[in-house]
């Protein structure tokens, strides 16, 4: 019960701003967390699920209410990092996979080198297709996210999906 008192009083601290409040939060839970990003999370990233949780935890202290114990509550952004993290890359691996179906035979399409395929997109086009394609929103949703009509959204990823054709098909080339 102490350190959940103790945790409190520096999450309590934390939201008036006191960064070293938050230090010593972090420091009692990151073993916690650590264990669950390993244990939930993508091999090779957990540092990066791990920091994306403090991340959050951050920007949601102030809306904090203490019905859980603070732990708890870190562990449960810490699951919800994991989880996204897992359907990101999912959807990585199907847009990989469309990419081989729309180059054709014999084209691998690795899922890590979708990020590179898509850098290589105008950012407007790339936003709208990774919004719509990637991140699973509706073009309704997107329209709204990039403050543009619905019209505009479709135009662009179909504009990005031909564009990724003619990239795959030079990749096919070389």
């Amino acid at each position: 019960m102490r350190e959940t008192d103790d945790l409190r009083r520096h999450v309590e601290a934390a939201i008036e701003g006191d960064n070293v409040a938050f230090e010593h939060i972090v420091k009692c839970t990151q073993p916690a967390v650590w264990r669950l990003c390993v244990s939930l999370g993508s091999a090779g990233v957990e540092e990066d699920l791990v920091q994306e949780t403090y991340l959050r935890a951050i920007k949601s202290l102030p809306g904090f209410r203490f019905e859980v114990p603070v732990q708890a509550w870190l562990l449960s952004i810490a699951r919800r990092v994991c989880a996204d993290d897992v359907r990101k890359r999912q959807r990585s691996r199907r847009l990989a996979d469309r990419l081989e179906l729309s180059a054709g035979d014999g084209v691998m399409v690795d899922a890590d080198s979708v990020d590179h395929i898509l850098d290589s997109l105008d950012p407007d086009r790339r936003e709208a297709f990774v919004l719509t394609q990637v991140m699973g929103l509706s073009y309704e949703e997107a329209a709204e996210v990039m403050s543009c009509p619905i019209g505009t959204v479709r135009s662009r990823v179909a504009r990005a999906r031909a564009d990724l054709a003619v990239v795959v098909a030079q990749t096919m080339a070389v």
